[in-house]
């Protein structure tokens, strides 16, 4: 997507731009999160104009004395609301945290951008204490899907804010967290790149965990390599070079046949099969496999998993005192946790270990292994009214992505979709620990599923 000047929504990871000025940048982030009609109010809950704005004039004016900045000095980027950020309260998108003391310093992930030059345009709202896949917030409101946007169709969640401010262009890039498939869901729903990270790679103190077992750092992002700049900033890496391969050539992809096509829209078989297709006409060798380890994920979590069992320990006390202040779809959720005993606890443990070691033994025999990020395009809020319809659409938008959370792999959404039709996204997984491989395969399969595609972030201030 060409980046113009003019037009702040046209892209928020630009090949190009005509003025490198941080401030213009910000004042053209913070133009389209004010503007009138526009999302900006339902995206974020806290908008840190004042403050970005002194940033990117400092910045500025450093640039004129040609000192030295660091690499993405007066980029505007978002931070969901789980993330501490010093002087601010952290409220995880709910009410019953907006009296909790503001955070004494920033999360790890937080100084990190800070120190690499990034500025914090707002935080994001996001579903209430992401435990869900949806995005709705009723505290809040819940923005819209770039999509079809006069219907009104969900964004997607937890990390619903964060994928409309990039959608919309109030940020180049935004922060989130990954516990079931929180960044790759909205990104899917609204046409960008998701990234889950390897849970251990990027630390996560600082940030209010709802499954310390699951919960990882991503990103929404316009392009694979913005991600890949973005995670090894978090991650205390260097950011690799480049991250383009000769061809697609040398890669061999595994295709599962278990569970994942199961309640597929038309739609998105159609996106899948053709970006399967492009890919293999770019010379990616493409293998149909059982993933038999699938079939056993719905009875192994069938007591809700580690994600009721975790946030229940977490919010027991705060819903004993402050339950009516939960959003009830959130607060039954975490209450299935408190049926759950120490025994299924350790077998829950034990199951997820076997199958960990079960898929470690073929996975590095592929680059990727490829399936839809959600079997369903983004749905209208009419749809998801009803408490059956909720649950049971939040069970298909978090079943192919939480696979990857389980099993302890790292993973990458992809838009697949033709221009102009529902936003659809390819998923690829792979072996914990490999990020930076997977992000390169990714970044080669991008310019085949999007010809064209030279998304970056803006050059040094």
């Amino acid at each position: 997507m060409e980046w113009r000047a003019d037009d702040p929504g046209s892209s928020a990871c630009p090949p190009e731009r005509r003025d490198k000025r941080p401030l213009s940048l910000t004042e053209r982030c913070l133009a389209a999160a004010k503007s009138e009609g526009g999302e900006g109010l339902r995206t974020f809950l806290r908008l840190n104009e004042a403050t970005a704005l002194a940033r990117a004039d400092e910045i500025d004016a450093l640039r004129r004395r040609s000192a030295e900045l660091p690499p993405y000095a007066g980029i505007p980027i978002s931070i969901k609301d789980l993330f501490d950020a010093q002087g601010e309260v952290t409220t995880a998108g709910s009410v019953v945290l907006k009296s909790a003391a503001p955070a004494k310093t920033d999360a790890p992930a937080v100084t990190r951008l800070r120190a690499a030059g990034f500025i914090i345009i707002g935080r994001t709202n996001m579903t209430e204490f992401a435990y869900s896949g949806v995005g709705l917030n009723p505290h809040y409101g819940t923005p819209k899907n770039p999509y079809e946007r006069s219907r009104g169709r969900i964004p997607g969640g937890s990390s619903s804010g964060a994928a409309i401010s990039v959608a919309d262009g109030m940020a180049f890039a935004g922060l989130g967290t990954d516990t079931g498939g929180s960044c790759r869901i909205p990104a899917a729903l609204t046409g960008l790149v998701g990234w889950k990270s390897t849970a251990a790679r990027v630390p996560r103190e600082g940030v209010l965990p709802l499954s310390p077992t699951l919960d990882s750092i991503g990103w929404l992002t316009r392009s694979v390599s913005c991600c890949a700049i973005l995670d090894a900033v978090v991650a205390g890496n260097k950011p690799a070079v480049s991250l383009k391969r000769p061809s697609l050539r040398s890669f061999r992809f595994a295709v599962p046949q278990t569970l994942v096509f199961e309640d597929i829209e038309p739609t998105v078989a159609t996106a899948f099969e053709h970006a399967l297709k492009r890919l293999s006409e770019a010379g990616a060798t493409i293998n149909p496999i059982a993933f038999k380890e699938l079939h056993e994920l719905s009875e192994i979590n069938s007591k809700g998993g580690f994600a009721a069992a975790e946030s229940y320990a977490w919010h027991r006390r705060l819903i004993e005192t402050h339950g009516e202040q939960y959003d009830p779809r959130v607060r039954v959720r975490i209450l299935r946790g408190a049926a759950q005993t120490t025994a299924d606890y350790t077998e829950l443990v034990q199951a997820r270990r076997r199958l960990i070691d079960d898929v470690s033994s073929w996975i590095y025999d592929f680059d990727g292994i490829l399936l839809p990020t959600t079997p369903i395009i983004a749905p209208t809020f009419d749809e998801v009214a009803t408490d059956h319809d909720y649950t049971r659409l939040n069970l298909l938008l978090l079943r192919n992505p939480s696979i990857a959370n389980f099993l302890d792999l790292c993973a990458v959404s992809l838009p697949c979709h033709e221009p102009d039709k529902a936003p659809v996204g390819l998923m690829m997984i792979t072996a914990r620990g490999h990020d930076e491989q997977l992000l390169t395969v990714a970044a080669e399969a991008e310019r085949a599923l999007t010809p064209g595609s030279t998304g970056k972030f803006p050059g040094p201030a």
